[in-house]
């Protein structure tokens, strides 16, 4: 059961991570109906940050296929790398020093649904934004402030229920870049900040004197078909970024936080 549990995440965390409708926010409302349809029998494995990084380091690798190009050629453009180490500096004090504080948040389906509602609003804020999505734009729009901007939205994104991708795409739509660069950036940025807070699972499991030899199966096919979906949901949204569409995920947020918060509240 561990594996098609596994297989279930993955699912929800590949096509939900890329498009704006939040896939912590996701995976913590499948994380809860899994429980309550097992009465509440669901692995330890499944609670809490462990699977959820797993998942997220699946689709990070979907971000390095995608844009292996774009990341070769940052290697050769220090100005758009210090703009994004300095954009990353608000998640990374997020996740180092609100770290312990932040998860008993990722068990909670009724603060998601709340934040789905969230994202939904500002889903709906950068409408008139998306106009611009399909125009062609340079790098060089990409200013200091823009990026501070859109690495403070990705801190706020931390909550579950909050879409990160949302966010920073609106952010960037929000601050006049084209849908394309706001894309491009939102993932770029992603790098370091999936990859750091995978980085500070890893050394908190290391430091843990039980073994997780018997979890590492559901964690390896949970990001596999993590990073088999992404592929498939990030190629589909830079096509609605290009169309300019992006916005019409606000109904779906809308509705998915709606229907958590009775089902929640019934359930208490």
């Amino acid at each position: 059961m561990e594996i098609i549990y596994a297989i279930i995440l993955g699912l929800v965390q590949g096509i939900a991570e890329f498009l704006p409708i939040s896939s912590s926010g996701h995976l913590v409302i499948a994380e809860a109906l899994l429980r309550q349809l097992t009465d509440g029998g669901l692995p330890e494995i499944f609670a809490g940050l462990t699977m959820e990084i797993a998942l997220h380091a699946g689709t990070l690798m979907s971000i390095v296929v995608v844009y292996f190009r774009e990341l070769l050629a940052l290697t050769r453009q220090r100005e758009r790398l210090f703009r994004i180490v300095m954009a990353s500096i608000p998640v990374a004090c997020v996740g180092v020093f609100l770290r312990d504080m932040m998860e008993p948040v990722f068990d909670n389906a009724l603060m998601a649904g709340c934040c789905l509602l969230f994202t939904a609003v500002i889903l709906l804020l950068t409408r008139r934004c998306q106009r611009a999505a399909g125009k062609e734009d340079s790098g060089e729009s990409l200013t200091m402030g823009r990026a501070m901007v859109i690495g403070a939205m990705q801190a706020v994104a931390i909550l579950p229920g909050i879409s990160r991708a949302g966010m920073t795409i609106s952010g960037g739509l929000l601050c006049g870049l084209s849908g394309r660069e706001s894309a491009s950036f939102s993932f770029q940025l992603a790098l370091p900040a999936v990859g750091g807070a995978a980085l500070l699972e890893v050394i908190s499991l290391m430091q843990q004197e039980t073994s997780v030899a018997e979890e590492l199966l559901p964690l390896l096919v949970g990001a596999a078909v993590s990073f088999l979906t992404g592929l498939l949901a990030l190629r589909w949204l830079l096509a609605l970024l290009a169309q300019g569409r992006m916005h019409r995920f606000s109904a779906y947020c809308g509705a998915v936080g709606l229907l958590t918060i009775v089902w929640q509240l019934l359930s208490d």
